[in-house]
């Protein structure tokens, strides 16, 4: 069985972690000496000194979900009278709000509601690029497509994802992958599916030259297999991505964050932030296929998104304008412009707007004061 020691030499010589390798990483206490090897791996993808980030806005359309998520706070059961449908205005007005910041992302989610028909999503697309053709929609976890399949009365999964894409759908984010795992699926999320239905719209948005982004929601219960299987999944499927030459990059980035078990029917202990470092690491580490990781403020707090930089994640996410999700789970850390770019800095690096495809957008030198133009909300 391989050292510790000799899995970080072979890393760093660039060969490809096995899954036996990557569980005695996950199984490691010695986090510090992962991440200084995932740091290296970061800055050979990424050797000038930038943090990214990326100007956008959570809009949950909907809180009605069937498939009951014992870890989700957020959902309200279909006839609910919590539950809502946002009105199309409404929506409008929250994407305005964005572009009237700089703003240049709508990661629009909500949950699996059996009420909507397949036509409520493509003619809402519609009417927002039609409104808005410069806004990028990065919306719609898998599991959410997954029910529009459900409800279209006969479409096939790529009819539906070419559907989407052709009335105005950009990319898919990775929302609802939690552990690519059929046993944790089955105790927390018996009703979203096996994980096979999320990399199934994953490769169909990827055929149809869509990006989309991967995501780990840890801290279940899971055992070091089942997160090392995870990532193997995740890179299996952009290897076949790579390997087919579609119109796409694949995954663009992998972002990970523990289970918040606050106002959820699963209460556990939070994991510990040390753990959240050893998982970004070992994922900068095994997958060597996916250029960018995303640091999880949101749920980590700006201090801990800030120390991810030296520990593989070359990107900050979203300014999340508005967040409702992981917010109704008691985790609240809120940031803004102004605090993203004084974090991206005290981390030694400089800070820059990007697109959701990570092309740069505007670099904010030292010397640049210009940021106070933006006024962000809290």
């Amino acid at each position: 069985m391989a050292t510790l020691d000799q899995i970080l030499d072979k890393a760093l010589r660039g060969e490809r972690i096995s899954l036996e390798e990557c569980i005695i990483m996950f199984e490691s206490d010695e986090i510090e000496k992962m991440g200084k090897v995932a740091n290296e791996i970061m800055l050979r993808k990424h050797p000038e000194p930038v943090t990214t980030f990326v100007v956008g806005r959570n809009v949950n359309y909907t809180n009605v979900c069937d498939v009951y998520c014992r870890f989700c706070a957020f959902y309200r059961a279909p006839g609910s009278k919590e539950g809502y449908v946002l009105d199309n205005e409404t929506i409008m007005n929250k994407i305005q709000e964005t572009i009237d910041v700089n703003g240049t992302e709508i990661l629009m989610q909500g949950g699996t509601n059996p009420d909507l028909p397949f036509t409520y999503y493509t003619d809402l697309l519609k009417e927002i690029k039609q409104r808005f053709p410069n806004i990028t929609m990065h919306s719609f976890s898998p599991a959410e497509i997954q029910k529009m399949k459900e409800v279209s009365e006969g479409l096939s999964l790529d009819e539906v994802v070419r559907q989407l894409h052709e009335a105005g759908l950009d990319s898919l984010p990775g929302g609802g992958a939690e552990i690519l795992d059929d046993r944790t699926r089955r105790k927390i999320s018996r009703k979203k599916g096996s994980y096979t239905d999320w990399i199934d719209v994953m490769k169909s948005a990827h055929r149809h030259g869509m990006n989309t982004t991967a995501t780990m929601v840890y801290g279940f219960g899971e055992t070091m297999e089942e997160r090392a299987l995870h990532l193997l999944r995740i890179r299996d499927v952009q290897d076949e991505c790579k390997a087919n030459g579609y119109d796409s990059e694949g995954f663009t980035a992998f972002i990970s964050w523990p289970f918040q078990p606050d106002n959820t029917r699963m209460p556990m202990e939070k994991a510990k932030p040390e753990e959240y470092l050893k998982i970004v690491a070992v994922s900068r580490i095994f997958l060597d296929n996916i250029d960018n990781l995303q640091s999880s403020w949101v749920t980590m707090g700006p201090d801990m998104g800030k120390l991810s930089l030296s520990y593989g994640c070359n990107d900050f996410g979203s300014t999340m304008i508005e967040e409702n999700v992981v917010s109704a789970a008691g985790t609240t850390h809120k940031v803004n412009i102004e605090l993203i770019l004084k974090l991206i800095r005290e981390a030694g690096k400089v800070p820059a707007q990007r697109n959701t495809r990570y092309e740069i957008l505007r670099m904010y030198n030292e010397s640049d004061k210009a940021e106070q133009d933006f006024v962000m909300q809290n």
